[in-house]
């Protein structure tokens, strides 16, 4: 199972609730903002906000923050499929002035039968000051 194609739905989040990225930061502070469609500023605040699309099932925002290059024609919403953590393992550039990035995490997940933990190393790029999921490998 990879984000690419696995999603969570319904979930809310207020404004003062903790992000469900776990960075420690409120949901208007951090993946807020992102998911309403301003730029994230790195590549990392781009997956944590993907996940965070993933935790609530906005499957608009996975769309719009999809290189157009290599996203899918649509992305399925699995309504079993809850999120349940995320943990960035390393991040290789990506910053405000990179053209490209790359993000790797570890992302649980329970389904009512069981639970697992996808670990992906996901590619990102830059263009025109936005920046885009490019494609991941599950590992």
């Amino acid at each position: 199972m990879s984000f690419g194609q696995a999603a969570s739905r319904g979930r809310g989040v207020a404004s003062a609730a903790p992000c469900p990225c776990g960075s420690g930061e409120s949901f208007a502070a951090c993946c807020g903002p992102v998911l309403r469609g301003e730029p994230a500023p790195t590549a990392a605040r781009l997956m944590r906000s993907r996940y965070t699309a993933f935790f609530v099932g906005d499957a608009d925002h996975l769309s719009r923050s999809w290189h157009p290059r290599t996203r899918p024609g649509a992305i399925e919403i699995d309504d079993e499929v809850r999120w349940t953590g995320l943990k960035i393992l390393k991040v290789e550039a990506g910053g405000p002035d990179d053209a490209d990035g790359v993000v790797e995490f570890s992302a649980s997940w329970s389904d009512g039968t069981g639970s697992g933990l996808l670990h992906e190393r996901s590619r990102f790029v830059r263009q025109r000051g936005r920046w885009w999921y490019l494609d991941g490998e599950v590992r």
